[in-house]
């Protein structure tokens, strides 16, 4: 029974998230409907990262079994052909080796959180990003979101509902940059807690607000206690950009 690598991207807006439900759309469950249409089968399709109600993605990884073999490029079409009008779209579909696993055998994710720092309001972007009002020194947000890096109790920027049974994690990277009125926080590490990222985001604008200095992110992170953390970011401006395997 070949084994599949799927290469996914989607607009996560209209979605419960990732992990399938019984009473609400979710991105796994498309996909598992969108097999089952081609091949009669219901397969479990397995995810790289369990992206929440609104995230988007423009490189989740997933893995499934399916009995039948197919050329090249006929299994990524025909779920493309099942998917519409879902705003999911499948890049790639590979067969890879029986003991690949798209969560299990990742070494690193990177993801891309989003800000535009304007007062006008947002129109093809809505979804997309978050729109932050108050003016946002980027600079001192990378100086401050260097504290973060390495191995730490990441219990502060960890979600109360969270299934990890370690709070610690080792965050290799945590950029903040601006270009014009978009400010870009690209982070990578080989898991993250629930909730990690947008909790991080969150308090590292209250530091480019000026509420926070980086001694201040850096006793929230101290604590250890979720009740220390700044506001949580919300969804929109959040993209899984890529899954690394060895």
């Amino acid at each position: 029974m070949p084994r599949y690598k799927l290469t996914i991207e989607y607009d996560g807006t209209p979605f419960s998230g990732w992990q399938i439900q019984d009473t609400a759309p979710t991105v796994q469950g498309a996909l598992e409907a969108a097999v089952k249409a081609i091949c009669g089968e219901d397969v479990r399709v397995h995810g790289a990262g369990r992206t929440d109600a609104g995230v988007h993605a423009r490189g989740q990884v997933a893995h499934c079994d399916i009995a039948k073999s197919f050329p090249r490029g006929r299994l990524r079409d025909g779920l493309n052909a099942h998917l519409r009008p879902n705003p999911i779209a499948v890049l790639a579909a590979d067969i890879v080796a029986d003991d690949f696993e798209a969560r299990f055998s990742a070494i690193k994710r990177h993801y891309l959180y989003r800000i535009v720092n304007t007062r006008a309001n947002l129109a093809l972007d809505i979804g997309r990003v978050w729109r932050v009002p108050r003016a946002l020194d980027a600079g001192a947000m990378h100086v401050a979101a260097q504290r973060l890096l390495g191995k730490h109790d990441f219990t502060t920027f960890r979600d109360t509902e969270c299934q990890a049974k370690s709070p610690e994690k080792t965050l290799d990277q945590l950029d903040v940059t601006r270009e014009g009125d978009a400010v870009n926080i690209v982070t990578s590490a080989r898991s993250f807690l629930h909730s990690q990222v947008r909790s991080m985001v969150g308090s590292l604008v209250w530091v480019g607000e000026g509420r926070w200095s980086a001694d201040d992110l850096a006793a929230a992170l101290k604590a250890r206690n979720r009740a220390a953390c700044g506001p949580v970011a919300p969804p929109d401006g959040l993209y899984l950009m890529r899954v690394d395997y060895e």
